[in-house]
């Protein structure tokens, strides 16, 4: 079995967080900090705070962040060319002001040492409330009730809120709270935790954040009131310039004191009062967060003041409700139902609700790799976005899906120029970034994924299918179709044959799997980019007809004739994907099987993943996937392909795939679904749905795998709900995993909010709201009304036998130029490789 099939029907500790299907639940202090410190992040899209404790200790990494707010930094590289990435780009930690530190009788409230009588942690995913319950017995025996709140707000952007309640249970005793606000990106707070500084490339793992060695948080001011606190910053080379300000409130039957003083890298009030048995004491704590790229300090004080001013005027109490409105709103849209399947449906809503946290707010700007809930992979934007998280905004939150693709065509100068950079034409966007520049040093497995282009497209394509957006198309989209559709009839060449005839290729490009780079005519980018070249000549097309001004504005603006239409098209239909006839698969590359195949079987778990155990050169030179890349192509386009197709394709790319990457689970179980390996697609689905609560790649403390969260949306409605999009026309072929009872799922089409509902026996659809539209169930139209619309099942598709994925299907095979592919684990010193001698394939596998 796939390495990554061996998840445990539910990996996640259940001493420690109970099955809730509504809540994520901490029963006991963590001992792996890192770990729930992302689990239990509050954020909006914009502003996101990790779950760290309220004293501020103890803790992995602290980590306040705002969408989009970096510094930038020369990338020196031991050997550099033309072209080569040149500015790096990292978001920093904003001043933290979750810190309320609670002292009773000048003793710190301390999770690591307290003696604790009872404990527990939870958010509910309805409220969108972190809240903490304990009860501590003090050194000296007071027993007291600490009980904290923090919210990141959905409907006020730059808005949290915070609480923190005393109640003396036995015993009286001062107490203080010292709460503050302090920076931690420069600064080092009274327990030694701070940045650690380091050299800027003195880093293992790629997929983790960059340390500083200058300060990067330049103070500009700082003030208070006897109620309010102000600090100002500018970034040191980014020249981003952002505000914190923070308020509070004391509420007490005790008399109370409280003092105020601002210091450039910190911010304090501290509340004192001595509390009798029986009483209590909450203090209420407003914060603003507000940046941008170069407004002075002073305006963004000014827009903190506003914030805060709402708050003090309307209540936290108001701030709740809206918040539970909101959230009302998001899954009325958004909720995945799974009757039967307690911790399958609390893992999934946890998911759901991590990309709102990721997607809500994130206005003006995109959705990082961790969303705001870690500093992993820089806080930069990828295609991860428009291919897994997109496509669920599309079907669920239309606008937000809108605001996406708009940082997109916000980011169109700068994709021109970056083609021009590489002697293209039309625009290239950045395989990794923040402000538009490519940020990847490493441009094999960077700039080399020429695809993000066509998924961009995609995207744009798929949302104005989707909603009918038509608007969007004509001011926003066609644009970024066009010079998309330039970039790719510019890269390509066509070759031409001894008989006449010709086809295009693209050479030179790494696909979605980077652990196979810089190659020619890669079989997801040139499928991708044919849909791209055909979509782009259509959307002229439309907007020609139905609006000639904006046409022609267009056409002179972009310098756009008929002639250029006709040749994506040339293009689009002449493009080359190689196919291997004596496999029945299409190929990677055109020279993906004059490899030898890994053996993924025979490598120890520790040398997992491949790109922190082996050098680049040695993994390239083998058959072995980081994640999916002909399947993902597969399902993205699954209508250009026949069902033999995506069968054996499936068969031979499965057993090489790594699983290395995050990203590839949840496709691997779509397609395994449909192809009819269905055990198969459901231990995949595991994979994908518990990769951060069961902290399957060992990498959660960097934040949460947001593109994996869009992915889980799309296997349960994908790959078990079977519901494909092409054109427009919803159709559905469901698969529901054998014990599952039933599967059900709201979907938003041109306006219309349709309520799914799937069982053994059938499928039913009710609309819930907007006019009626028509889907098809394998083949049958039908009209989805608000009475509701049944269609009988006579099964839930093929179910196939997963042996054949236990090993890879070409190995021992004979190539065509004689030889025989092999399989070994390089450098093995305990089994090296030797030339096979035995003439019969079967031997050399079993030698092998």
């Amino acid at each position: 079995m796939n390495r990554r099939r061996a998840v445990p029907t539910d990996p996640v500790d259940r001493t420690h967080f109970p099955v809730d299907e509504w809540r994520l639940v901490e029963s006991r202090p963590a001992q792996d900090l890192g770990l729930v410190e992302t689990l239990f992040a509050t954020a909006n899209g914009y502003l996101g705070m990790r779950g760290t404790p309220s004293e501020g200790r103890d803790a992995e990494s602290h980590g306040t962040f705002l969408n989009g707010f970096h510094e930038t930094w020369q990338i020196n590289h031991a050997e550099s060319a033309f072209g080569f990435a040149r500015t790096g780009q990292t978001m920093i930690s904003v001043p933290d002001s979750s810190v309320m530190k609670l002292y009773v009788d000048d003793e710190p409230l301390l999770l690591s040492i307290a003696d604790l009588e009872e404990y527990e942690r939870w958010i509910d995913f309805r409220e969108g409330v972190l809240h903490r319950e304990l009860i501590w017995r003090t050194p000296a025996g007071k027993r007291v009730r600490v009980s904290t709140s923090r919210m990141v707000s959905f409907p006020e952007r730059h808005l949290a809120l915070m609480t923190l309640r005393v109640e003396m249970l036995e015993g009286s005793a001062p107490i203080a709270i010292s709460s503050q606000v302090i920076n931690r990106q420069d600064f080092r707070d009274d327990f030694g935790k701070g940045v650690d500084g380091g050299p800027i490339t003195d880093k293992d793992d790629p997929r983790r954040t960059t340390d500083f060695t200058h300060r990067v948080l330049e103070p500009l001011q700082d003030w208070h009131s006897e109620r309010r606190m102000l600090l100002g910053y500018r970034v040191a080379n980014s020249g981003m310039t952002m505000a914190v300000g923070a308020d509070h409130e004391v509420f007490s039957d005790a008399e109370v004191e409280t003092l105020v003083d601002t210091v450039p890298d910190r911010g304090r009030q501290v509340t004192r009062a001595h509390l009798e048995q029986g009483s209590s004491l909450t203090l209420h704590k407003a914060v603003s967060y507000h940046s941008s790229r170069s407004v002075p300090h002073r305006e963004l004080f000014d827009r903190c003041r506003r914030t805060l001013d709402r708050v003090r005027s309307d209540g936290f109490e108001a701030q709740y409700r809206a918040q539970r409105e909101y959230l009302a709103e998001f899954w009325e849209s958004s909720d995945v139902e799974l009757p039967g399947q307690p911790a399958v449906q609390q893992a999934t809503r946890w998911n759901l609700y991590q990309l709102a946290q990721a997607t809500a707010r994130s206005d003006q700007w995109g959705i990082p790799a961790k969303g705001v809930t870690g500093s992993g992979y820089e806080g930069h934007y990828f295609w991860d976005s428009e291919v897994y998280v997109v496509p669920f905004l599309t079907f669920t939150q239309p606008r937000w899906a809108r605001n996406a693709l708009r940082f997109r065509t916000a980011m169109l100068p700068k994709a021109r120029e970056r083609a021009r950079e590489l002697n293209q034409r039309g625009a290239l966007f950045p395989w990794r970034t923040i402000n538009g520049d490519e940020a990847s040093a490493y441009y094999a497995a960077g700039t080399a994924q020429y695809h993000i282009d066509a998924d961009v497209a995609y995207a744009f394509a798929q949302y104005v299918d989707v909603t009918g957006d038509l608007d969007f198309q004509r001011r926003d989209g066609v644009q970024v179709l066009v010079e998309t559709a330039r970039m790719w009839a510019d890269l390509g060449f066509w070759r031409l044959r001894a008989d006449g005839s010709s086809s295009f290729h693209i050479n030179g490009v790494t696909g979605p799997d980077e652990y196979t780079t810089v190659v020619n005519n890669n079989m997801f980018t040139n499928v991708m980019a044919r849909y791209n070249l055909r979509r782009a000549a259509r959307a002229v097309r439309d907007l020609r007809a139905a609006d000639e001004i904006a046409y022609d504005a267009l056409r002179v603006e972009l310098e756009l004739d008929e002639l250029e239409l006709q040749q994506w098209e040339a293009c689009a239909d002449g493009m080359h994907v190689a196919k291997d006839e004596s496999l029945g698969i299409h190929l990677q590359e055109d020279r993906f099987l004059e490899r030898e195949v890994w053996d993924l079987a025979s490598t120890p778990e520790e040398a997992f993943p491949l790109l922190l155990n082996f050098h680049p050169l040695v993994i390239y030179r083998f058959q072995v996937l980081k994640q999916a890349d002909v399947v993902l192509a597969l399902f993205l386009r699954g209508s250009e392909f026949t069902a033999e197709e995506k069968r054996a394709d499936f068969e031979y790319y499965d057993p090489i795939t790594t699983g290395d990457s995050s990203l590839s689970a949840v496709v691997q179980s779509i397609m395994a679904a449909e192809v009819g390996h269905q055990t198969a697609a459901l231990d995949y689905f595991r994979a994908g749905l518990f990769v951060d609560l069961g902290n399957l790649h060992h990498n959660t403390a960097d934040g949460v795998h947001i593109a994996s969260a869009g992915g889980v949306w799309n296997a349960l409605v994908h790959g078990f709900g079977g519901m494909r999009h092409d054109e427009g026309r919803i159709s559905f072929d469901p698969r529901l995993p054998a014990d599952w009872p039933e599967l059900s799922f709201p979907l938003t089409v041109r306006g219309s909010r349709v309520r799914v509902h799937l069982v053994r026996e059938e499928i039913s659809f009710t609309l819930l709201a907007g006019e009626e539209i028509e889907v098809s169930v394998r083949g049958q139209d039908v009209v989805v009304t608000a009475a509701g619309t049944a269609v009988p099942l006579a099964d839930q598709g093929p179910v196939l036998d997963d042996a054949v994925l236990s090993r890879p299907v070409g190995l021992g095979d004979e190539r065509a130029d004689g030889s025989i592919v092999t399989s070994y684990v390089p450098g093995d010193p305990e089994d090296p490789w030797e030339y096979p001698v035995a003439s019969d394939p079967d031997d050399i596998i079993d030698e092998s």
